[in-house]
């Protein structure tokens, strides 16, 4: 409900565009479509003629598409994936919501993965319009945790770009669906934004106690996994190293270590955080060894 303005103007955004010709951009009532794919429209067998040595890469049936961005998928494929990306309202058209979840989730990956391999950050920009849509059909759905999830994705993205004003929105709205629902891990990840952005800004107090509740919320998640108790160290002792409270550091420490030591226990392998975890004791002995000014 409270995102129900946010998800209108991200629909709005996305409606479809009047229908024009794909070759000369005419609009018009008497466009006809391509008979195989049913997707594309031409003004006359001029343009679609002209159009064809393009057209013909994406020309496929629409149970064709379906089981070619399936293939891609799970493949992987984030270019075949996104090859197809603008064809996707005709995927979704028609569906039933879960269906539609999927579909979107597919491209959000593909977009994730394009990112990662090339870079190229327009790739999270469109993320964000695709998030934004499964927020609302997760909802719809009530499921609530993976709305939450998506949230945070959502506030993650808008950050990377500093646009600061929707992060912290999308974090709040996350943090009250995280303490509703009772998803601590949530809670923990939206905290965790929050009290950075606020000890960037200079917000100091805010920032350390948004902190605190992120540690307090991170050993209470569903699951066993330890990722989120070291997030929430490791960004809380940064924050207290920062702002020379280190008699509030030395607890944090050893539990930092010993949350990074049984995660690297678990997957037989030294992690970075257990690294960390010694880099934190040296810089707490090196504190503790100065004189007191």
């Amino acid at each position: 409900e409270d995102m129900a303005e946010d998800v209108a103007l991200a629909l709005q955004t996305l409606a479809l565009k009047a229908p024009s010709c794909s070759h000369c951009g005419k609009e018009g009532a008497e466009l006809k479509k391509c008979s195989v794919c049913q997707h594309a429209s031409y003004c006359g067998a001029a343009c679609q003629n002209a159009d064809w040595k393009k057209h013909k890469k994406t020309c496929v049936t629409l149970q064709d598409l379906r089981k070619r961005v399936l293939a891609a998928a799970a493949a992987a494929d984030w270019r075949e994936v996104l090859k197809w990306e603008g064809r996707m309202e005709e995927l979704m058209e028609g569906r039933e919501d879960v269906i539609c979840e999927y579909i979107l989730r597919v491209f959000c990956k593909a977009h994730q993965l394009a990112y990662c391999s090339t870079d190229d950050t327009k790739h999270s920009m469109k993320l964000i319009p695709l998030q934004e849509r499964r927020v609302h059909l997760l909802g719809k759905m009530e499921r609530f945790r993976d709305q939450a999830d998506t949230i945070c994705a959502v506030a993650d993205n808008f950050l990377s770009f500093a646009r600061r004003e929707e992060a912290e929105s999308y974090y709040k709205r996350a943090r009250k669906v995280g303490e509703k629902h009772g998803f601590f891990s949530v809670e923990c990840r939206a905290c965790i934004g929050l009290g950075e952005m606020a000890m960037k800004e200079g917000r100091t107090t805010e920032g350390l106690e948004l902190l605190r509740n992120a540690v307090a919320a991170a050993p209470l998640n569903e699951g066993d996994d330890t990722i989120y108790e070291q997030a929430a160290l490791e960004c809380l002792t940064e924050a207290l190293f920062a702002t020379n409270r280190i008699d509030e550091v030395e607890p944090l420490v050893l539990r930092f270590r010993e949350a990074a030591t049984a995660e690297s226990r678990k997957h037989s392998y030294v992690s970075f955080e257990e690294l960390e975890s010694l880099y934190f004791s040296a810089r707490l002995h090196e504190a503790r060894g100065k004189p007191e000014e």
